[in-house]
């Protein structure tokens, strides 16, 4: 089903999709008031600016010094990118991180496993996890949707520390269902955030098992 959704699109086509969404979220970060930067995100101990400068670092550090960041923190790419981020959000003005997402629109990066598709999903998700807890009605168009959903695979759920043994993760506004068990139902989008390890705010995931992947 991924690979079938990849040649349907084509690179060129998701390079595109890319593009488009990081201009979508430059343009909403021009829009946010200073306070709504100050906010959490869904990405654990990081407020919607370290998610804004972590968005557009990986096209913004050459490789020697992604590299000489790595060995910093001692190898971890965890420890790498939060300091960076934190870092960049502490450098950088709301007006500076929205035009970095904005200048490298059509920048090739992809992150280090899973080629296009990640960055496709990296830059949806992390618009997600800044616009759900704002509380934005951003609605990710449906064909960017698709080709995340329909990528989702055991290794990558369990690189994000989604467990979903047992549920069966079901769309409300697509056809689409992935796993089996317990339906939890949820928009598509929010399905995707729960897919990468998101835990959502309570009332947007619905069924017996949605308090697994709902935030305390």
């Amino acid at each position: 089903m991924g690979n079938a959704t990849t040649h349907t699109y084509g690179k060129a086509g998701i390079r595109a999709m890319i593009a488009e969404e990081r201009r979508e979220l430059a343009d909403l970060f021009d829009g946010l008031r200073p306070d709504q930067w100050e906010e959490p995100s869904l990405c654990a101990g990081w407020r919607v600016r370290e998610v804004a400068a972590h968005m557009s670092t990986g096209f913004r550090l050459s490789l020697p010094a992604t590299i000489r960041e790595l060995v910093r923190a001692r190898g971890s790419l965890h420890r790498m990118t939060d300091r960076v981020a934190r870092r960049e959000a502490a450098a950088c003005s709301a007006t500076e991180l929205a035009a970095f997402l904005r200048e490298g629109a059509h920048h090739p990066w992809t992150p280090p496993v899973g080629g296009i598709r990640a960055a496709l999903g990296h830059d949806v998700v992390h618009g997600l996890d800044v616009t759900v807890p704002l509380g934005l009605d951003r609605r990710v168009p449906e064909e960017r949707l698709r080709v995340l959903l329909d990528g989702i695979r055991p290794a990558g759920l369990r690189f994000f520390g989604a467990d979903v043994d047992g549920v069966r993760l079901c769309a409300e506004d697509l056809d689409w269902s992935y796993g089996s068990g317990v339906p939890v139902y949820g928009t598509a989008q929010d399905l995707l955030l729960l897919a990468f390890g998101r835990r959502l705010p309570a009332g947007r995931l619905r069924g017996e098992a949605s308090s697994r992947f709902t935030a305390a």
